[in-house]
């Protein structure tokens, strides 16, 4: 891979110094912990992923925590990225992990820059998905979240759908994942 990644203590140092609060980098450390076991399960599977990618991209997902804490922390979180000159694999999962992806029209409808936000690498989806069964800084099981979106944005958003499919692509690696379990 010719993009230079920063490393995990280097990652967490952006987040600190981006001004995201404790809270947020232990929400971060704790997606990262869940995505790199993710990651290493498909692996096993005989899967292409890169498991530094995916740890750094998930210390790094919510930078955009350190300016605002609405659904556009994605957007601002790809800015900061972009000024930070990390390469664009992670600025892309920093960009694609809210809910289960933006598509075009829903970028257009919230003022943002219009292109897609739906995850597209195999290493965005772990960090989108790992991200959606971490609330704080503890583990839920998928249906918890499921709940809080349909509650947050109505039974039928599309967002719903999309972490259904999400977590239909990983459900088969869950065996080896104790859903309810706390990750320090």
């Amino acid at each position: 891979m010719s993009e230079e990644l920063p490393s995990p203590q280097m990652a967490l140092k952006l987040l600190s110094q981006s001004g995201c609060s404790i809270r947020v980098i232990a929400h971060c450390k704790v997606v990262a912990a869940l995505a790199v076991q993710i990651a290493k399960a498909y692996k096993k599977k005989g899967l292409n992923v890169d498991i530094k990618l995916v740890e750094v991209g998930a210390l790094l997902h919510d930078i955009g925590r350190s300016k605002t804490h609405g659904v556009d922390h994605v957007v601002r979180g790809a800015e900061i990225a972009s000024s930070l000159n990390l390469p664009e694999s992670v600025v892309c999962i920093v960009e694609r992990h809210a809910g289960g992806g933006i598509t075009f029209d829903e970028a257009e409808k919230l003022g943002w820059p219009i292109k897609s936000y739906i995850p597209n690498t195999l290493e965005e989806k772990i960090v989108t998905y790992a991200d959606k069964l971490v609330e704080g800084s503890r583990r839920v099981p998928v249906e918890r979240t499921l709940k809080k979106l349909s509650r947050d944005l109505g039974e039928n958003h599309s967002s719903i759908a999309r972490v259904k499919k999400l977590h239909e692509e990983f459900s088969f690696l869950m065996g080896d994942l104790d859903a309810d379990s706390h990750i320090a």
